[in-house]
């Protein structure tokens, strides 16, 4: 039998960030409750791995944003002083949140000027924020789905390569749900009723050939009305 890994899947704590702004590459820190939540995310990692007789993989992977290595960095530092090895934190561009490519860290009004100004395309159509099918037709952009399918395969190597341990992965709400339903986690539906606690895990089981579970800790219900943005 294969023997299964474990990935515990974090969305980064509170974070400053601009108004209006549909872009989650923004370069901003936490928050002083975002740095108290990756505290706090130490302890419920290691009474997770304690519930579930689970070692801790060395190192934690994160994204390359500010707020996510923070997070991480809180995590470890934590889990450190609880007596567990954590060697060194290991950054990706692949965890990262869903890119805009060349309209990067614009607001929405300049980025409905900016397609307007542009005889190429049309102007993004209402709702285009939260469409999991979505692109914007600009250098670099992506869409959800698309960044999904990336987190997805960053998280079926990491799940490859640390057999019998419990991984921590901290990455974004929107590319982490859109990750789980190409993993077989969530139906397409779900991934607008669904969002992420800030600093509060998932314990994902991979056994191989495709095949993931979700183990422990809460999806946060988003309300009916609420727009999918994170």
């Amino acid at each position: 039998m294969t023997e299964r890994s474990y990935i515990a899947v974090i969305r980064h704590g509170d974070y400053h960030q601009r108004k209006d702004v549909p872009s989650a590459r923004q370069p901003f820190g936490l928050t002083v409750t975002g740095i108290a939540q990756a505290q706090s995310c130490g302890d419920l990692l290691a009474e997770m791995a304690q519930s579930q007789r689970l070692e801790f993989a060395p190192m934690i992977h994160c994204s390359r944003q500010l707020r996510a290595w923070q997070t991480a960095s809180g995590i470890a530092g934590r889990l450190r002083g609880l007596g567990h090895e954590i060697d060194a934190l290991a950054e990706t561009s692949a965890l990262a949140e869903r890119g805009l490519g060349s309209a990067a860290n614009l607001t929405v009004a300049e980025i409905d000027a900016v397609m307007q100004a542009d005889p190429r395309y049309p102007s993004p159509p209402a709702g285009w924020k939260s469409d999991s099918d979505y692109r914007l037709p600009l250098e670099g952009a992506e869409s959800l789905m698309e960044a999904g399918a990336r987190v997805a395969a960053c998280l079926t190597e990491i799940a490859e390569t640390g057999r019998g341990r419990l991984s921590i992965v901290v990455g974004h709400g929107a590319s982490i749900r859109h990750a789980c339903h190409h993993l077989g986690l969530l139906t397409r539906a779900q991934i607008a009723q669904l969002s992420m606690f800030h600093a509060r895990p998932l314990l994902l089981c991979y056994s191989g050939r495709d095949n993931w579970q979700h183990l422990a800790g809460a999806w946060k219900v988003r309300p009916s009305k609420e727009e999918a943005l994170d």
